[in-house]
């Protein structure tokens, strides 16, 4: 399964977020439970409930006796909820994530090959126009 494509929405007041149709048709084909993790460059993950599952595994082969493993499995894990897709396609990012991602009302859902990102509006552009120009020479870097 792999997820591609940028969305632009909002999140309401209440803290929800619609995914939209065609990831989240993706989605229900293993389901209508996801998780969302604090991501990395301040935006959050959001995976399906077998791809959590396969993440967990790879964390879980970790050394918890080195520092580094010992961090990121503290702070992956402890940045984790449960979630599920209700009947209108929302669902509720819970405000510490919220908070992390410095979400206040626009928002980017990104599809990001085995995982669904979700950023600030605001974030996304910055992101965007710092590392696009640097695309076609990342690129050589990783596809050698």
């Amino acid at each position: 399964m792999v997820y591609f494509g940028e969305y632009r929405s909002k999140i309401d007041k209440q803290g929800r977020i619609v995914i939209p149709s065609k990831l989240r048709q993706l989605i229900k084909k293993e389901g209508d439970i996801i998780y969302i993790t604090k991501g990395i460059e301040k935006c959050l993950f959001i995976f399906t409930e077998k791809t959590f599952e396969e993440q967990c595994e790879k964390i879980n082969e970790l050394s918890f006796t080195k520092g580094n493993p010992r961090i990121f499995t503290r702070l992956f894990y402890s940045g984790s909820f449960k979630g599920k897709i209700d009947k209108q396609g929302r669902v509720l990012i819970p405000l510490q994530l919220i908070e992390y991602a410095g979400i206040k009302e626009n928002i980017v859902i990104s599809g990001a090959g085995k995982r669904i990102e979700v950023w600030d509006e605001l974030e996304w552009e910055n992101f965007y126009n710092k590392y696009f120009p640097y695309y076609g020479e990342i690129s050589e870097k990783i596809l050698e």
